[in-house]
């Protein structure tokens, strides 16, 4: 049988996108007009379709990057914190193909999540490629997760309660930050209390592997792609420049490079990614690698369903279903 919109999925991002069509198609290599596509897609079509943050205080925080910058971190406190989850938080890395987004414009997503879960985030504003190049958006998020478990005690966070989310860019960002953690901890002999301790990570269809390894099923999935191999190749190439796809791309700029001895010791880890989705076989062979070392996945693909398919919301019930899932894990630290 052939691939297909899930038909739930499908109805609500179409009620979202109301009569405009998709948009034309961009050249390889143009940020600019990625950036500002998605930019007023999550302003307008996006913001619109979130319900009301009044269950969430935001208060906004900053930090520096080790070579000066300043960089928001954005702490979202849900009103009605999840009983099993009192004490602990997460370290928010949003999503935009390496190359756009921010906490400010995803603050209505960001806090519907929050709101769903019971549990604060400390969203990151890590800075984006072409401007800078990897690994700054690792390090620049793990000083924000280093400024969240030096402020534990005065956000009313447990300092051994921490875990990193992060969906799409932000996920394999998050995962890039699982392993630069363990090579902190490695390097210094596993004995600083100054080095925060992951306990688990949550992947929302992450960006993994700047290789990109969907060509065998891509003809298949190709009609159902909304973010597709040149953005893929765009984002990538902005990041890492003339390294993408070379032999010395690190785990710390690509988690998708991971070895299994590498990937031994990295947190408890959740993903989940839609079967139309170009990152699919990426993290399918991800999740093995995590197997292979021991390390406990749980892994979700979610039947006709693209890339951000949890846009759907409530108007699909298998996005429920995958939502119950990561928030299950969201509650488990």
């Amino acid at each position: 049988m052939p691939f297909t919109f899930d038909p739930q999925i499908a109805a609500a991002f179409q009620a979202m996108a109301g009569n405009a069509g998709p948009p034309p198609k961009v050249p390889v290599g143009d940020v600019n007009t990625r950036r500002s596509n998605l930019d007023n897609f999550w302003g307008s079509v996006l913001a619109k379709a979130m319900p009301p943050a009044d269950a969430v205080t935001i208060t906004d925080y900053q930090t520096t990057a080790p070579d000066g910058h300043t960089i928001l971190l954005r702490w979202f406190m849900p009103a009605q914190a999840h009983e099993s989850s009192k004490g602990s938080a997460w370290l928010h890395i949003h999503g935009g193909g390496m190359i756009c987004g921010s906490v400010p414009l995803l603050t209505p997503a960001i806090a519907k999540m929050v709101v769903l879960a019971g549990v604060p985030f400390l969203s990151v504003g890590y800075r984006l490629a072409p401007e800078v190049q990897a690994p700054v958006p690792v390090t620049d998020s793990y000083a924000g997760l280093l400024w969240l478990h030096a402020h534990a005690a005065e956000l009313g966070v447990d300092p051994t309660r921490i875990g990193v989310v992060g969906e799409s860019a932000g996920g394999g960002i998050s995962a890039s930050l699982a392993h630069y953690v363990k090579q902190q901890h490695e390097k210094h002999g596993g004995s600083s209390e100054e080095i925060p301790t992951l306990q688990r990570q949550v992947l929302a269809y992450p960006m993994l592997d700047d290789r990109t390894t969907t060509s065998a099923v891509e003809k298949e999935i190709a009609p159902f792609l909304v973010w597709d191999r040149d953005d893929n190749e765009t984002g990538w190439s902005a990041l890492l420049g003339s390294r993408r796809g070379g032999p010395d791309v690190t785990v710390i700029e690509a988690a998708g490079r991971s070895t299994v001895e590498q990937a031994r010791g990295l947190p408890p880890t959740y993903i989940d990614v839609g079967e139309l989705d170009l990152f699919r076989n990426e993290i399918l062979i991800y999740a093995q690698t995590l197997g292979l070392a021991g390390v406990s996945c749980e892994l979700h693909v979610v039947p006709g369903a693209p890339h951000a398919f949890d846009g759907a919301g409530p108007g699909s019930e298998l996005v429920e279903l995958c939502m119950k899932a990561r928030v299950r894990h969201l509650r488990s630290i």
